[in-house]
């Protein structure tokens, strides 16, 4: 029987309908502009410019690390450690320019501190098969202790000559007013997005995290590609670590702190599968905007901050089922 060119349309527009609805990145979307129109109606300060701008420039951070983290889920892996990691890659930073070197000396230096924990990490789960939930739980220790080690359990706000410079990075606002963190996030963003969908390293990624004996079998080089997802989640908590600084003004031993668990949760919501196979840079982003929202809504409506981590703990486990009712569906 031949189908006709408006049947061939017809179907591929149906399945590009079905694709959408089916995916959980865009029941995430919905719900987040739900909120936001919910929380403008309920509230007169949420749709202002500045808690706008706060919302916007807060979810950076968790979106940035999110977006490591997303390499590292592909894989079927997890990182623990990403808190720690940028907490210690910012002591590194305001520690270097405090004794008087440069900006570029400084970020330097906490880059390299990153690539390094992320270079061992994957190491230790690459090429020794160690548990990647046993090596980044010990890294979020480690990273830590060194942190504190780094700065004597100080507080860090006096970055040298360059001071100003690292404070208008991450609190400046250089093009059309829009927070310097967002730029970072959309830039980074949509190089993620193009390296997960459009370069053969994205690809052995997803074949990683789909069949790893089958990738192993057709070529793919999964230990030194399981290294460098780990330098890459480690460089993105750098880079998180490095802008939060420059915003914040000071550093703590305590920054970053239970970070790794609304990192996951943001990759999750988005999409990603905890089993392997599946996540989007968008996805990831998208996840960390509902989080924010959710954490910006308590406040103004008045809830208990207490509450925080049963709204996104609920948000896991609503996005957790919905991915086994599509994979049931899918089975069927």
């Amino acid at each position: 029987m031949a189908v006709t060119l408006d049947q061939t349309i017809a179907q591929k527009q149906h399945t590009l309908l079905t694709r959408v609805f089916a995916s959980q990145t865009f029941w995430v979307v919905i719900a987040v502009i739900l909120a936001c129109l919910f929380l403008s109606v309920a509230t007169d300060s949420f749709a202002t410019t500045k808690n706008l701008y706060n919302i916007t420039r807060n979810v950076t951070f968790v979106a940035i690390v999110a977006l490591g983290m997303t390499f590292v889920i592909i894989t079927g892996g997890i990182d623990l450690s990403v808190g720690s990691v940028l907490c210690l890659c910012s002591m590194v930073l305001a520690v270097t320019m405090h004794a008087g070197y440069g900006i570029e000396i400084g970020i330097a230096a906490a880059i390299a501190t990153a690539l390094i924990i992320g270079a061992f990490n994957g190491i230790l789960i690459a090429y020794l098969g160690f548990p990647p939930f046993v090596v980044t739980l010990g890294m979020l220790s480690i990273a830590r202790s060194l942190a504190m080690v780094a700065s004597n359990n100080t507080v860090v706000f006096q970055f040298g000559p360059d001071h100003d410079k690292l404070l208008a990075l991450g609190g400046g606002a250089f093009v059309f007013g829009i927070a310097n963190p967002v730029l970072y996030t959309i830039l980074l963003a949509l190089i993620t997005g193009f390296v997960l969908r459009w370069t053969k390293f994205g690809r052995h990624i997803f074949a990683i995290g789909g069949n790893e004996h089958a990738a192993t079998l057709t070529g793919v080089p999964v230990r030194q590609i399981k290294v460098a997802v780990y330098m890459i989640s480690a460089l993105a908590a750098g880079l998180a670590g490095i802008i939060q600084t420059g915003w914040l003004g000071a550093v703590t031993t305590n920054l970053g702190n239970g970070m790794e668990l609304q990192v996951i949760a943001a990759t999750v919501i988005g999409g990603a599968n905890l089993a392997g196979g599946m996540g989007t840079a968008f996805g990831a982003v998208v996840g960390a905007a509902l989080i924010e929202v959710i954490r910006n809504s308590l406040g103004l409506l008045g809830i208990n901050a207490f509450w925080q981590g049963v709204f996104i703990g609920g948000a896991i486990l609503l996005a957790v089922l919905f991915d086994r009712i599509r994979n049931f569906r899918r089975n069927e």
